[in-house]
């Protein structure tokens, strides 16, 4: 992205969000003058100072007390309060109005200690913006109708669709949400990754175990696959840049269908899309004079390659459940903090259970540069209860952990 670019960027951010203060609604282009206008990106933002800074330590691999813990899809159906918001609202409807996504990203917070909240979105706000209409239909799940059935209905994209005014809708819940924390715990933002935005849009469901149709292009048309996904690629860039700008404290880049192209696809389509996320994001960040935030990936099944994703550029490595923290501690760079990696559907065992299997887990991966959490997202069908025996489980767990070394250290 150039300069130009990027200063457009930051002053639509600017206009989208405002400070509480002022809303610079007259952007000239001109980052100092919006800059100016908004009485610097600091005093703009206005966000409260941050208490609990554990998990962009652990990012960081800087020293731990305990180990921070959050849960993929913490916010969601299995929580009653969810369940009583989703009454109320479509689920788009909820990603889409800022005080709604606000007030369900704040449940968990209000329910469990966690470490860190997840802004409550969809991965598929980017194929919307592009013109590939999708709906959540209550009994049905994700329902597609005008999926990209050959190469020619690329043609049928808004590819030249802004993404910072097309999603501006989740930078203010964002920016909402980073201000009523006040400072609890740290915000994380997130995207899809493009192999997986590119699987929805062409298999058009989230339930294709072999996702055969959009391997197709991959081996029959690689010229446009590679097109689509630097276009998709593009769009995050801007997305992930703009949710930073709007008050997000760390990123995380899910590839959650990685897992079924195997080494050499994944090296292909998939590797040099995710490096380009993350070193254009950075670079980005800095030429807007924005110090980058930690940067997560979680390429689910991707045990084939865990070496190379570590040399990326990401902060974290995020682990599905399928490989042993030990393997994955082995294969990574020094310089990585790992993530994960319990299997999810051990919410469904009894409370000694989870708390042996967490115990299992730390001695694993061990309590630095390390962040708990599961393999995958939280199912529909969990016990609250159980979740919160995995987060304060982890806590006092580690926290022993670490008392001990220290105690022994000093001896």
């Amino acid at each position: 992205m150039s300069t130009a670019s990027s200063t457009a960027l930051l002053c639509s951010i600017f206009s989208s969000v405002g400070c509480g203060r002022i809303k610079c609604i007259r952007c000239v282009g001109n980052f100092r003058a919006c800059e100016t206008a908004m009485g610097g990106r600091e005093k703009a933002t206005n966000f409260p100072p941050l208490k609990n800074d554990l998990i962009l330590r652990a990012a960081r691999g800087e020293k731990t007390e305990r180990v921070p813990v959050w849960v993929m899809r913490q916010a969601g159906r299995y929580l009653p309060e969810f369940q009583a918001t989703r009454k109320e609202h479509d689920f788009f409807e909820i990603c889409q109005t800022p005080e709604l996504s606000c007030e369900v990203t704040l449940q968990p917070i209000a329910r469990f200690d966690l470490d860190a909240a997840i802004i409550f979105s969809d991965i598929l706000v980017i194929p919307q913006v592009l013109g590939i209409h999708v709906e959540m239909i209550s009994g049905k799940g994700l329902v597609f109708d005008n999926t990209l059935n050959c190469p020619e209905d690329l043609a049928r994209l808004k590819s030249d669709v802004d993404v910072t005014e097309a999603l501006s809708y989740v930078f203010d819940a964002i920016t909402l949400t980073r201000r009523r924390l006040e400072g609890k715990v740290p915000l994380i933002g997130f995207s899809g990754a493009p192999w997986t935005l590119m699987g929805y849009c062409i298999e058009g469901t989230g339930n294709s175990t072999t996702l055969s149709k959009a391997k197709k292009w991959l081996y029959v048309y690689p010229e446009q696959s590679h097109k689509f996904l630097r276009l998709l690629t593009d769009k995050i860039v801007d997305y992930l840049v703009g949710q930073v700008l709007a008050g997000a404290q760390l990123l995380q880049v899910f590839d959650s269908n990685v897992g079924v192209l195997g080494y050499d696809l994944f090296m292909t389509f998939a590797l040099p899309y995710l490096k380009e996320i993350v070193t254009r994001v950075k670079s980005t960040l800095r030429e807007t004079n924005t110090e980058p935030v930690p940067m997560i990936v979680f390429a689910k099944g991707c045990h084939y390659a865990i070496e190379e994703l570590s040399k990326t550029g990401y902060d974290v490595v995020s682990l599905d459940w399928t490989i042993h923290p030990e393997v994955a501690r082995s294969q990574a760079a020094s310089a990585v903090s790992l993530q994960g990696n319990l299997d999810p559907c051990a919410m469904y065992g009894s409370k000694d259970d989870i708390e042996g299997l967490v115990g299992k887990m730390l001695n694993r991966f061990g309590t630095q540069r390390y962040i708990a959490n599961l393999g995958h997202g939280v199912y529909p069908d969990f016990d609250p209860e159980h979740v919160r025996t995995f987060i304060d489980t982890v806590h006092a767990q580690s926290e022993a952990i670490n008392k001990r070394d220290a105690a022994g250290n000093m001896r």
